[in-house]
């Protein structure tokens, strides 16, 4: 997930929090009492091995759905129940983040405009890491090491919710621009070329030149829940907005549908997404 404060750079990343390692460690000692190996109880919570061990390790904040399910298979003690409601992440999570991020983690359908750099979901190890070091205030090796093993984490959202659809409208600009250099930009597209061919995954490039855009306000994300409610969420420098608002949030849904029409069609972005790096090689 992201922090709040812009999932581009380095402080769009969560940092594991002491309650999220004692939370985690109380989970695996419960498994372990149990005699359940990690591989175990990933199935019965019907959860992946790897999101077990994420949040064992303090490393992912747990959904309820996963507080639940492992309370019933580890004895309904309640322990996990009671200690979940502590959990949270390092201060400087801001609270509207935390609750999109939430939201985030079980949505039906996930929309993302972006006309800055290529969202956090899309991203290649090699692009976030040049984000991270040209961050400004610089940061730390460990601070940018722990950046990029979060943003990984994030990203296994596109392959573990199979049935949650994404839809993503990215400027032509972002490729062009070459960010972290050729080789960089050459492994960005294949990686979204491959992402491109997931069922679940939509990808639209809109074109350089457009006489009519209807995202010149700016990045937007959207998402559908289980039960059918739309959010929204809009970032800046420093700060974001989650907003719940049905008047704005259908706003929104508009001028995202009317980007979906002006972007050019799935096809004809794979097709120059694919000259594009034809001609770049």
């Amino acid at each position: 997930m992201a922090d709040g404060t812009g999932e581009g750079t380095g402080s769009g990343e969560p940092e594991c929090s002491d309650s999220m390692k004692t939370f985690g460690a109380v989970v695996q000692a419960l498994r372990e009492h149990a005699g359940l190996s990690r591989e175990e109880f990933a199935s019965l919570v019907q959860f992946s091995k790897h999101t077990v061990s994420s949040i064992e390790l303090g490393r992912r904040m747990p959904d309820q759905a996963f507080v639940e399910r492992a309370e019933e298979v580890l004895g309904n003690t309640g322990a996990l129940r009671r200690s979940a409601r502590y959990l949270s992440r390092q201060p400087g999570l801001a609270a509207w983040f935390r609750q999109w991020a939430r939201l985030e983690a079980e949505a039906i359908s996930l929309y993302t405009y972006e006309c800055r750099l290529i969202p956090g979901l899309l991203q290649t190890e090699a692009y976030a890491r040049t984000l991270f070091v040209n961050q400004l205030p610089p940061l730390g090796d460990d601070q940018i090491e722990a950046q990029l093993a979060a943003r990984t984490e994030r990203q296994l959202l596109l392959r573990e919710r199979p049935n949650t659809s994404y839809s993503f409208i990215l400027e032509e600009h972002l490729f062009l621009r070459r960010t972290g250099g050729m080789a960089v930009t050459l492994e960005l597209l294949d990686h979204i070329l491959d992402l491109a061919e997931l069922r679940n995954i939509e990808i639209q490039v809109m074109p350089q030149v457009r006489e009519s855009h209807a995202g010149l306000d700016g990045p937007m994300q959207l998402l559908e829940t289980p039960g059918n409610r739309l959010f929204g969420y809009c970032e800046g420098q420093e700060s974001g907005q989650f907003i719940s608002v049905p008047k704005v949030v259908s706003m929104l849904q508009m001028r995202y549908a009317r980007m979906r029409s002006q972007a050019l069609s799935l096809e004809d972005s794979v097709s120059l997404l694919r000259r594009m790096r034809g001609a770049a090689a």
